[in-house]
């Protein structure tokens, strides 16, 4: 009997180590599909206010505060940035107003990355960002 729960232990604790290299790898490649997919446009955190002017999007924080105020829950969030990131509309936005007047809307990103990229780059962001 002891055997087996030892067995049941150590199966149990190679299952959860292996979801948190697993969510690890995942966020390590939602960060470099961000890299290079993103940061061109967006930076991470709102930058010195002498340093707003040079912005060319909102920084990603605080277009995810926006995401989670109007998405109930992750899986709703990541849906929505998956959508909008390829059929962005003014109908959908959910930045402030300010933000789509300064910047516009967001350009479609068909053709630049693949539906699996943009999930993975959405789950990065809902899990580091906004809140």
């Amino acid at each position: 009997m002891h055997h087996k729960k030892l067995k049941l232990a150590f199966l149990a604790s190679t299952v959860m180590l292996t979801l948190g290299v697993t969510s690890s790898l995942a966020s390590e490649k939602g960060s470099t599909l961000f890299e290079e997919k993103c940061a061109a446009c967006h930076v991470k955190q709102r930058p010195a206010y002498e340093e707003m002017k040079n912005l060319i999007a909102p920084p990603i924080m605080g277009v995810m505060t926006h995401v989670k105020d109007a998405k109930a829950n992750k899986e709703e969030a990541v849906t929505f940035i998956v959508d909008y990131i390829f059929d962005p509309s003014h109908a959908k936005a959910v930045c402030m107003k300010q933000s789509i007047q300064r910047f516009g809307l967001m350009p479609s990103q068909k053709g630049s990355l693949t539906k699996e990229e943009a999930t993975v780059i959405a789950e990065y962001l809902y899990k580091n960002y906004g809140y």
